[in-house]
């Protein structure tokens, strides 16, 4: 029996110091670069990322997660996540970007490391166009019944407006909404709504009216890595390149898109 103990515990010490001897990548470019791919957290968000006819992901954003991670040397594999577990999803490593057209705002400049800002945003209402004259300002908006996507930049500005809102999953639910009646009105990007609604688009009785926010888009990293700085290089040279410019012209979003 006292052989048998010995054994074990042998093996739990050698166990242990195999354990303690497995290196941690030097920092989170080292992460990346060993996995070989980098994980990009996205929604289904058009014109920044969304599927193809063969369930490729394109988009202005995706587009750029591409040459990005070409530009690091590794894969680009795209998650769709839940907009409102972003922060989590990158601290636990289930991603190591978020790149999906997101708002600069106070708890994600608390929360991530961000690069510099890429893109100009707003954030608008969206109402039937029939009803659009009547919702010109913001005290015309009190008594309507909002839809907005949980965890957004939307959600905030109805939040700090007062207004009456239920939580939706993504952005283009929020449209369904408004489209259905189910919801009287919605907020969303405005790089969305030039995308999404009005005359030859999927949402023809729809159109936005009042902007509610001015704002910035940038990409999040985890706190602290490196990943920011080569993010910012990247761009700067994709911008001399006429990169930026050529792949933004693609998606529509060219007036929006901030050249360096």
């Amino acid at each position: 029996m006292k052989k048998l103990i010995a054994v074990i515990l042998a093996l739990v010490f050698v166990l242990s110091l195999s354990a303690c001897g497995a290196k941690e990548p030097a920092s989170d470019l080292d992460y990346v670069k060993e996995n070989g791919k980098l994980v990009v957290g996205i929604t289904d968000f058009a014109p920044m990322d969304y599927e193809d006819e063969n369930g490729e992901w394109i988009g202005f954003d995706a587009d750029m997660a591409k040459e990005f991670a070409e530009y690091l040397g590794v894969e680009v594999e795209f998650i769709v996540i839940d907009w409102d577990n972003k922060i989590f999803e990158l601290e636990n490593k289930s991603i190591d970007v978020v790149w999906n057209g997101m708002t600069l705002t106070d708890k994600v400049k608390e929360a991530m490391g961000c690069s510099d800002p890429y893109c100009k945003n707003a954030q608008v209402v969206v109402v039937k166009a029939d009803v659009a004259d009547q919702y010109q300002d913001e005290a015309s908006l009190a008594d309507l019944a909002f839809a907005v996507e949980a965890g957004s930049a939307g959600k905030e500005t109805v939040e700090a407006l007062a207004l009456n809102f239920t939580e939706v999953a993504y952005q283009s639910d929020a449209l369904m909404e408004v489209a259905a009646g189910t919801s009287d009105a919605c907020v969303i990007d405005l790089l969305m709504a030039g995308a999404m609604i009005g005359e030859g688009t999927g949402y023809p009785d729809l159109a936005y009216t009042v902007s509610l926010t001015s704002e910035e888009y940038v990409v999040g990293f985890r706190k602290g890595s490196e990943l920011v700085d080569e993010f910012n290089k990247f761009w700067a040279d994709a911008c001399a390149e006429g990169t930026v410019l050529e792949v933004a012209k693609t998606y529509g979003v060219q007036e929006s898109v901030i050249i360096k």
